[in-house]
């Protein structure tokens, strides 16, 4: 059996069906990412929408909604500016869009770090002034002030860092506010998986698996960053030319 004859650019049919199968699969897994980070966020998204459907509704105060109906605004701002921002800020995570969309990469992440400075800054309000849970003591306030007001650093760090063309730091940077602005949904996966083992937790457990919720990001952001930036380094060797 004779093979089919190339074509004028001079690769058969099964090398350019190999290097399409390539090309689909190299698809697929540059969507996982932003795919991933979107469902970890599904959970305070939904939790936010049904927040905003009483809003809007005009819901029946009760004991447990009475402290959102007291701030609407403040929740109204963090809920929405949050959902912005992780849902948006997923999509920064694709090469491709980098790449061949700069005019588009530009103005989503200028929304992507004005939404979340405004989480951020909302976060620390509600913080500060919104009426508390009961049980939330200290350490949880502590953990909500120290991690909001690094995102908020971070993304001003971020923004300053493009502003001089630095894009590692950039980079580097925005990853690390993006890990802070999505430690919700790490946090909902934190006690989903405490409650078979502690059931509902609450006081200082409930505040310890929060905060670890924040350095879980944290740690796998850094491990991002640093991965980077080894293969930098590891890219720079390789193509160093031989004296």
């Amino acid at each position: 059996m004779t093979s089919p004859p190339p074509s004028r650019s001079g690769r058969s049919p099964d090398a350019r069906s190999g290097a399409g199968s390539a090309a689909v699969a190299s698809t697929g897994r540059t969507w996982l990412v932003p795919a991933a980070l979107i469902t970890l966020s599904a959970v305070p998204i939904a939790a936010g929408a049904a927040r905003l459907g009483q809003f809007a509704l005009g819901a029946e105060i009760t004991a447990e909604n009475a402290r959102f109906f007291a701030m609407p605004v403040g929740v109204v701002a963090h809920i929405v500016s949050v959902s912005v921002f992780t849902v948006l800020g997923a999509f920064q995570f694709v090469p491709r869009l980098r790449r061949r969309g700069a005019r588009w990469h530009r103005a989503a992440g200028r929304i992507t770090v004005a939404s979340g400075l405004v989480a951020a800054l909302s976060g620390l309000w509600l913080t500060l002034f919104f009426p508390r849970v009961a049980g939330d003591g200290v350490l949880i306030t502590g953990f909500r002030l120290v991690f909001g007001s690094a995102m908020a650093l971070f993304l001003v760090l971020g923004f300053a860092a493009i502003r001089r063309r630095d894009f590692v730091r950039h980079r580097a940077w925005m990853i690390r506010g993006y890990a802070i602005g999505l430690g919700a949904g790490t946090q909902a996966m934190v006690h989903l998986i405490w409650f078979p083992f502690g059931g509902m937790a609450e006081g200082t457990t409930r505040a310890l698996l929060i905060g670890a919720g924040w350095t879980i990001n944290l740690v796998v952001a850094e491990w991002i960053i640093r991965r980077r930036a080894a293969w930098a380094v590891r890219g720079q060797f390789l193509t160093r030319p031989v004296s």
